[in-house]
C-alpha cells in the first residue's frame, strides 16, 4: 500500500511541470533492495527531474545482532523489524546492505547524467555500531575474532561515545549511493563500489556535496543506504559509526551533450571547495590511476586544461586519499581544491 501511495505522489509530481516536488519514501519491506543493485529493478517510486526525495534508510544489521551487542529490544528500530521480517529469502543478497529504492528519474537514459544533490542528512537512531570480524576487514590476521560494540550518539554535540573519554565527531553520510549498473552486470553484488557509484563509502559525501552518476539503466534506479555517523578514510576494519540516516537529496538529470561540467562517465563529486574524482578497482594501484585519469579527464574536459597541465596541476595541488580498503573493489578519491582554478 505504502509503494501505490508513493507511486501516486510521484504521479502527481510528473502532472505539474516546472514545479519541483518534495516525495518522502520510507523505508519498507517494499520499498527497499537487499543487497543488490539491478538494471532490471522495478522502481519504488518515479520523481521528475528537480524533486527531492526525502529518503529514509536502515542500518545494516539484524535485530538480534544489535540484541546481541546490548542494545535493548525497544531500542530496536521498527522499521528494521518489519524489513527483516517481510523480505523473502529470494529478495535478498547477494550483498548484506539494505537499500532504500530503486528510484527512478524520469527521462533518465544510459549515457546521461544523475546529479544528486545531498542537502540534508539526519541522524535517524540515537546510537551506532561498529564491528569487526575473522574474514572481515583490513587486519583479519591481527584481529581474527568477531567484535560489536554499540556506541551512543549525541545529536545536539554531535559526538559518538567510542568508550570512555574517547568521542567521534559525527559527519553522517550514506556509505552506499548508487545507481543501477549496466543490465550485463546482473543483480550485482551491494559490497563492490564499481562505475555505478553504490557502496563508495566516500566520508566526503555529507551534506553540501554534490555526486554526480554516469546512468546505466533507463530511469537510472537511483538507491541508498549504509549510513555512516561518522567514518575514517580507508574505514579498515569494516564498519563505520553504522546507523540508520533519513536524507534529502535532489535530483536532477542531465542528458547527454549538455557540457563536461555537469557530466560524468565515472562518479565524481564536488563540495563547495573542491573537485573530488573516483576510482575503483581490486588492486589499490589501479584505483589510484582511475581516480588520477578520472580528475586529469575532468580538468581537460570541464576547464580547458592541457592533459600535461592538468597531470602536474593534480601532482601539485591535489591529494590522492585512500577511500576505503574493505569493499573487494578498494576506493582511492583526489580531491583538488577550486581556488587553484579561480581563473577558470
Amino acid at each position: 500500500m505504502a509503494v501505490r501511495l508513493l507511486a501516486g505522489v510521484a504521479s502527481l509530481a510528473m502532472t505539474s511541470a516546472a514545479v519541483a516536488q518534495q516525495v518522502d519514501l520510507p523505508a519498507t519491506p517494499a520499498t527497499v533492495s537487499w543487497g543488490h543493485y539491478d538494471a532490471s529493478a522495478t522502481p519504488v517510486i518515479t520523481v521528475r527531474s528537480g524533486d527531492e526525495v526525502v529518503v529514509h534508510t536502515l542500518l545494516t544489521n539484524s535485530p538480534k545482532g544489535l540484541e546481541s551487542a546490548g542494545l535493548p529490544p525497544d531500542q530496536v528500530e521498527p522499521a528494521l523489524r518489519a524489513v527483516f521480517d517481510g523480505v523473502p529469502a529470494s529478495a535478498r543478497g547477494p550483498g548484506g546492505h539494505i537499500l532504500t529504492g530503486p528510484i527512478a528519474v524520469e527521462g533518465a537514459q544510459p549515457g546521461d547524467t544523475l546529479e544528486v544533490r545531498i542537502l540534508k542528512v539526519e541522524l535517524a537512531i540515537p546510537y551506532a555500531y561498529n564491528a569487526f570480524g575473522p574474514t572481515t576487514g583490513f587486519l583479519t590476521d591481527d584481529f581474527p575474532y568477531r567484535r560489536i560494540k554499540i556506541v551512543p550518539l549525541d545529536r545536539q554535540r554531535m559526538i559518538g561515545t567510542l568508550a570512555s573519554g574517547i568521542e567521534i565527531p559525527l559527519h553522517p553520510f550514506f556509505g552506499s549511493m548508487g545507481v543501477a549498473p549496466p543490465a550485463s552486470f546482473g543483480r550485482y553484488d551491494s559490497t563492490a563500489p564499481s562505475i555505478h557509484g553504490g557502496n563508495m563509502d566516500n566520508r566526503l559525501l555529507v551534506a553540501g556535496t554534490t555526486l554526480f552518476l554516469p546512468v546505466h539503466a533507463p530511469g537510472a534506479l537511483l538507491e541508498v543506504g549504509d549510513g555512516h555517523a561518522a567514518q575514517g578514510n580507508g574505514e579498515v576494519d569494516i564498519t563505520a559509526l553504522e546507523t540508520s540516516l533519513t536524507g534529502t537529496l535532489q535530483l536532477v538529470l542531465h542528458k547527454k551533450g549538455e557540457g563536461a561540467a555537469v557530466e560524468a562517465s565515472y562518479p565524481r563529486a564536488e563540495t563547495p571547495d573542491a573537485f573530488i574524482a573516483m576510482g575503483y578497482d581490486e588492486d589499490l594501484t589501479n584505483a589510484t590511476r582511475k581516480a588520477v585519469r578520472n580528475m586529469i579527464d575532468f580538468l581537460v574536459a570541464a576547464k580547458g586544461l592541457s592533459r600535461d597541465d592538468a597531470y602536474m596541476l593534480v601532482s601539485t595541488a591535489g591529494d590522492v586519499e585512500v577511500t576505503e580498503l574493505v569493499d573487494r573493489n578498494k576506493g582511492v578519491h583526489v580531491v583538488l581544491p577550486k581556488r587553484v582554478l579561480k581563473a577558470r
